[in-house]
C-alpha cells in the first residue's frame, strides 16, 4: 500500500506563498478583499466575538470549525466579501490556485424579527450604541439567545467549496466563517445585511416608543399660563364701546386702536390737571 504524505510545509512559508498569491491576484482584481488580524486574537468587538461564539456553540460546528483559525491567521483569506444572504471568499489552501468557498445564510425569519423588535424597544439607545456593541447585556442576550436570536443556527448556514475535500466544513470554509467576525469587526452593518434585515427599524420602533411617552408624560402636565385674561364686560363699561367675539380682523383692529386712543387722552388729561396741580402749590 501506498501512502501519500503531503510534505510539511512552515508557517512563514505559507504566510509567503499567500502574500505572493495575494499580490498577483490585485494586478487583475484591485477590489479584493483579504482579511488580516494583528496577533491571535480572532475577533475584537462584540459582533465579531458573538458571531465566532454563535458557531462554537454548536456542536456540528464546534469540533471541526477549529480547523480554520491557523488558515486566518496566516493570511490565507485573500478575499471575502459580505452581501445580502451570502459570503463569499477566496482561500489559500496547499494547492497554487485559491478556492473559491460560498456560504449563503437564511434570511431572518420575519416572526423572529418582530419578537425581537419588541423585546427591544426599551433597551435601545441609538445605532451607534447598537454597532458599536455598548449597550445592555440583556440586550445581548436576546440578540444571541439560540433559535430565537438573530445569530443564524447551522440549518440555516449552506456551505460550499471548490476544494476536493470530502468534508462539508473543510479547513477553507471554516477560515471563511471565522473570516466573517473579522469582517464585522470592521463593520457591524454588514451582520444586518446578511442576515436581510433592516438595523433601522430596530432603533425606529424603540425611538418611537420613547417619544410616545415622552408626549403622554407632557400631556399630564398641569399647562400654565402667563397670559392675563380680560374681563369683556368691564373693559366695555370702561371705555363706553360694545366688544363683540370673533369679529372680523379689521373690526378688531379698529377696536385696538379705540381703546389706545381713548388711553393716551386719558394720560394727557391726568397729566395736564397735574400741571396745574403743581402750578397752584
Amino acid at each position: 500500500m501506498n501512502w501519500r504524505f503531503k510534505p510539511y510545509v512552515s508557517v512563514a512559508k505559507k504566510k509567503s506563498n499567500a502574500k505572493k498569491k495575494l499580490l498577483q491576484l490585485q494586478k487583475k482584481n484591485p477590489n479584493l478583499k483579504p482579511i488580516s488580524i494583528a496577533g491571535r486574537t480572532l475577533a475584537h468587538t462584540w459582533w465579531g466575538k458573538a458571531w465566532n461564539d454563535n458557531l462554537e456553540k454548536y456542536a456540528d460546528y464546534s469540533n471541526r470549525i477549529g480547523r480554520g483559525r491557523s488558515y486566518l491567521r496566516h493570511g490565507s483569506i485573500l478575499d471575502l466579501k459580505i452581501s445580502k444572504g451570502k459570503v463569499e471568499s477566496l482561500v489559500m489552501g496547499s494547492s497554487s490556485k485559491p478556492y473559491s468557498i460560498e456560504i449563503k445564510i437564511s434570511k431572518l425569519n420575519k416572526d423572529k424579527w418582530s419578537v425581537i423588535n419588541k423585546k427591544t424597544k426599551n433597551m435601545i439607545g441609538s445605532l451607534q450604541e447598537i454597532l458599536s456593541g455598548k449597550f445592555p447585556k440583556s440586550l445581548g442576550e436576546v440578540f444571541t439567545a439560540t433559535g430565537v436570536g438573530l445569530f443564524p443556527a447551522p440549518e440555516e448556514i449552506k456551505l460550499k467549496c471548490s476544494c476536493p475535500d470530502w468534508a462539508v466544513m473543510c479547513k477553507h470554509v471554516a477560515a471563511t466563517l471565522y473570516g466573517i467576525g473579522v469582517r464585522l469587526d470592521e463593520n457591524p452593518e454588514l451582520f444586518f445585511t446578511l442576515r436581510g434585515v433592516n438595523l433601522v427599524d430596530l432603533v425606529s420602533l424603540a425611538v418611537k416608543k420613547r417619544k410616545s411617552e415622552l408626549l403622554e408624560s407632557a400631556s399630564k402636565k398641569k399647562k400654565t399660563s402667563r397670559s392675563i385674561k380680560v374681563d369683556d364686560s368691564k373693559l366695555s363699561a370702561l371705555f363706553n364701546i360694545e366688544l363683540v367675539n370673533d369679529v372680523p380682523n379689521t373690526a378688531k383692529t379698529t377696536t385696538k386702536k379705540i381703546v389706545s386712543s381713548t388711553l393716551r387722552k386719558k394720560k394727557i388729561v391726568k397729566k395736564k390737571k397735574a400741571g396745574k396741580v403743581s402750578k397752584k402749590t
